[in-house]
């Protein structure tokens, strides 16, 4: 373990909430190491070279070029990048294991689908529950696209109800062997895998258990056709039916009943990766978007002058940086942990396994926040077309096509919002987590009087850092006050969740941004970073504006008389700015510096 992990305060999952995270404790992708750059211009270049030029083929439903793009990756490593040395990875960590899925997803939605169930949810649940055997007879393969892998856990019964399948496994008579009977469907990959992770119940156990299942015709395993889908067109989709398949009672993936735990990890560590793999999406739309509106004229004028235009290429933008600076900074606390866990003691699948686990609210956070950040940018790059934005001709009704999965898999955008204040509120009362002591500091707070003092906000980001810790005084309020009404009963309020998980995103994404520029201000100067701060003030301004709307609507939903009252004065208080920052500037500022760098370029 480096001695800067030792050095830095590294908060557990959750914790940024109610603790102050300094800025020199973040990652950020100006803090890529040499072998990082390297493996990130391999990566695009390989995108470049073989994804980008082919993106009609994909378009066409071209599976086999799936496969073949599939095959080159796992020739040149990148399939195998954090699979551990021991079973032919790369072992190189999981900032690089985010960077390679950023950079290596943007160019077709077909193929970032394919690479991410393969390396995730197809290949992590061998290396990281799998015994000696099964990895050494397995991860080689998988790691370098000598075999593929797919992930069976969705029935046509059991979506977001994961551990609610009918799958069955029965135990043969000689105890020898399961035999697997059931249906799969939304299976990524299956047209082309060699080995699929299937989840199935044995007798009436409560949950689901895992079994490593070779793909064999011959026994007893038919696919559905080629599912025809509203984007990702050349990624396979099948449904997949097991009639007595027979597999060995060794290739049981963990304990007996512990598959649901299985799944729900994957997902975890599928999440994160889901954020990054929008990420260079979003910096593609944009740079196509501002190329476009550089070179388009209209009353006489290229259409990137023009406000409206601005407004949209300013918020793109943003988004993306936004998103590039949360995603890099869970990434290395899910590295350090995982460092910190080995440096402790524990295997290498005991340390990744809980380094993710602890990080699972940010992951579902992030899931969130840039599949509809990449999902907005598509829809204004189209806008910015036109007319030829809706044209299969331009790459932009393509990029909104695909974008539009990513809400949807890894569990809906709507299940990861309940997710994550749930666990965060899971975390309290186990006691990782101390939301109680501010909740009631913030009550108290409530109930005193204001100071009227004038604050000195002359030094860079004073102001948006006392913002950032009101809107956290906002969530606590909200947060502390339903669980206190509602118990155990919390999770049935669905809107109330997903209202105070828009207050939690918006918080860990504003001050994320603001943390990055921070730390770059102090090393390259408030100059060369003045875009950089405009992004993170703006991204601020409209995250104050949606915590005002979400918060005054939990309030108005659990609290009356003069608990509401008091509440409501508590959330106009915390919301309310001493210098409005000029929004107009702000924007105006940001879209000349992408007009002429022509791209996106932070």
């Amino acid at each position: 373990m480096s001695a800067e992990t030792i050095n830095k305060d590294i908060l557990r999952g959750g914790q940024f909430l109610v603790k102050e995270t300094k800025c020199e404790d973040v990652f950020t992708p100006e803090d890529f190491s040499e072998e990082q750059q390297m493996m990130k211009e391999a990566v695009k270049e390989f995108n470049d070279r073989e994804i980008i030029p082919h993106k009609p083929r994909f378009e066409a439903k071209d599976y086999a070029l799936t496969e073949e793009c599939m095959r080159k990756a796992g020739e040149l490593g990148f399939l195998g990048v954090s699979v551990p040395e021991a079973y032919g990875g790369m072992d190189m960590g999981f900032v690089s294991t985010m960077l390679v899925c950023d950079y290596i997803s943007s160019g077709t939605g077909s193929f970032s689908t394919a690479f991410g169930a393969h390396t995730g949810i197809g290949t992590m649940p061998i290396t990281l529950y799998g015994t000696e055997d099964q990895k050494k007879k397995y991860v080689p393969k998988l790691a370098t696209g000598e075999w593929f892998g797919a992930y069976c856990l969705t029935e046509p019964g059991a979506g977001s109800d994961a551990n609610s399948g009918k799958t069955t496994a029965t135990l043969s008579d000689d105890g020898k062997t399961y035999k697997i009977n059931g249906q799969k469907m939304w299976i990524s990959n299956a047209g082309f895998c060699s080995l699929m992770i299937v989840f199935a119940r044995i007798e009436d156990d409560k949950n689901i258990t895992g079994f490593i299942v070779e793909n064999d015709a011959s026994n007893g395993i038919t696919m559905g056709e080629e599912e025809h889908k509203l984007g990702i067109r050349a990624s396979s989709t099948r449904q997949v039916f097991f009639n007595d398949t027979v597999v060995p009672v060794e290739n049981m993936l963990a304990g007996r009943g512990e598959g649901f735990k299985i799944a729900m990890n994957a997902l975890n560590v599928g999440r994160i990766k889901l954020a990054a793999a929008c990420l260079d999406s979003q910096r593609r739309i944009l740079s196509t978007a501002v190329n476009y509106a550089n070179e388009r004229k209209q009353f006489k004028t290229p259409i990137a002058d023009f406000g409206a235009i601005k407004v949209k290429l300013a918020e793109m933008a943003t988004s993306a940086y936004a998103g590039e600076s949360a995603s890099y900074r869970a990434a290395k606390n899910i590295e350090d942990r995982i460092a910190i866990r080995q440096s402790e003691g524990n295997t290498h699948q005991e340390a990744e396994l809980k380094g993710v686990e602890e990080y699972a609210i940010e992951c579902s956070i992030l899931k969130v926040a840039v599949s509809e950040d990449v999902q907005n940018a598509a829809d204004e790059g189209i806008q910015i077309f036109g007319g030829m934005g809706f044209s299969e001709e331009t790459p932009m009704e393509a990029a909104w096509r695909d974008a539009r999965i990513a809400r949807i898999y890894e569990g809906t955008n709507e299940i990861n919002r309940m997710l994550c204040v749930g666990m965060l509120v899971k975390k309290a009362m186990k006691g990782h987590l101390d939301l109680l002591g501010p909740a009631t500091a913030v009550a108290n707070e409530l109930m005193g009087v204001p100071s009227f003092d004038t604050p000195d906000y002359s030094v860079l980001f004073a102001e948006e850092k006392e913002i950032i810790k009101k809107l956290k005084k906002i969530f606590l309020m909200v947060a502390g006050s339903a669980a206190q009404k509602y118990g155990a009963e919390l999770e049935e309020h669905q809107q109330l969740l997903i209202a105070a998980a828009d207050i939690l995103i918006e918080i860990y994404m504003a001050e994320s941004a603001i943390l990055r520029t921070e730390k770059n201000v102090k090393r390259f100067g408030e100059e060369a970073q003045s875009v950089q701060i405009a992004m993170s003030k703006l991204y601020l301004y409209h995250s104050v504006d949606i915590i005002e709307e979400k918060g005054k609507e939990s309030i108005i939903s659990f609290a009356e008389g003069d608990e509401q009252k008091m509440m409501l004065m508590g959330l106009k208080r915390f919301t309310k700015y001493v210098n409005y920052p000029d929004i107009v500037d702000l924007r105006n500022e940001i879209a000349e510096k992408v007009k002429a760098e022509n791209g996106y370029c932070f």
